[in-house]
C-alpha cells in the first residue's frame, strides 16, 4: 500500500462550534427503566459537558444543543424502534427537554431538534454551521455508539473537522461506547481528545 503524507492536525481547525448531543431530561436520576440503556456512569459524563460549555462561550465559541424529539403519535420513529430502543423523547415529555439547569442553557443558544440520530438528516443544521463559517465539530453528549456516531460520521463526510470529548461522551454500554470511538479515530486520525485538552485548545483561539 502506498504511503501518504499526512500534515499533522490542530485539534481546532480554523473556525470551531461545540455540540451539545441529546443531553436532555433530569440528570443524576434512576435510569433502571429507562427506555434507553446507558452506561454506568452516563449522568456524571453529560453534567462534565458544563465545563466544555462553560469554555466556549467564555471563548466566543458557537455552542449548538441538538435535541432529539419525536412526535406523540409516533409517525416520525421510522425503524428507530426495530432495535432495542423503547419509545422514548416525546414532545411534551418533560425528560425530552434539554437539561437546562445542568447545562446552564439559554433561550439564546442555538438549538436544533431532530427526528433521527445524526444531527445532519432532515434539519437545518448545516445551513446554521455554514452561516457561522464552521471548520472543527467539538463534540459531547449521548450516545456514543448512536447519535454522536453518527453525528460524526456525515459530519466527516461533509469535510468537517470532528473531534470527540471523550470524557464527555457516554454510550449504551461501555463496550459499545469504546467501539465508537474507535471507528471515529479510524475516520480521522486524533479525533479522540481529553478534556482538558479541549479546554486549553479552546483557549489558545479565544
Amino acid at each position: 500500500m502506498t504511503g501518504i503524507e499526512r500534515s499533522k492536525r490542530e485539534l481546532i481547525e480554523g473556525q470551531a462550534a461545540l455540540i451539545v448531543i441529546d443531553i436532555q431530561g433530569e440528570l443524576f436520576v434512576d435510569r433502571e427503566d429507562e427506555a434507553i440503556a446507558s452506561m454506568p456512569d452516563y449522568d456524571s459524563r453529560m453534567a462534565q459537558s458544563r465545563l466544555a460549555i462553560d469554555k466556549a462561550r467564555e471563548c466566543n465559541i458557537p455552542v449548538i444543543f441538538l435535541q432529539e424529539v419525536h412526535r406523540a403519535n409516533l409517525v416520525d420513529f421510522g425503524r428507530e424502534l426495530d432495535g432495542d430502543e423503547d419509545i422514548h423523547l416525546l414532545e411534551g415529555d418533560p425528560d425530552t427537554e434539554i437539561s437546562a439547569k445542568e447545562l446552564d442553557f439559554r433561550p439564546t443558544d442555538y438549538l436544533i431538534k431532530k427526528r433521527r440520530y445524526s444531527a445532519f438528516f432532515g434539519t437545518d443544521f448545516e445551513i446554521l454551521l455554514r452561516g457561522l463559517k464552521i471548520d472543527t465539530l467539538l463534540l459531547c453528549g449521548g450516545l456514543t455508539d448512536v447519535c454522536v456516531h453518527y453525528t460524526f460520521v456525515d459530519g466527516h463526510q461533509s469535510d468537517y473537522f470532528c473531534r470527540v470529548i471523550e470524557d464527555c461522551v457516554a454510550g449504551s454500554n461501555l463496550e459499545a461506547h469504546e467501539a465508537a470511538l474507535r471507528a471515529m479515530e479510524y475516520l480521522q486520525t486524533g479525533a479522540r481528545r481529553s478534556l482538558q485538552e479541549t479546554l486549553d485548545a479552546m483557549d489558545k483561539v479565544s
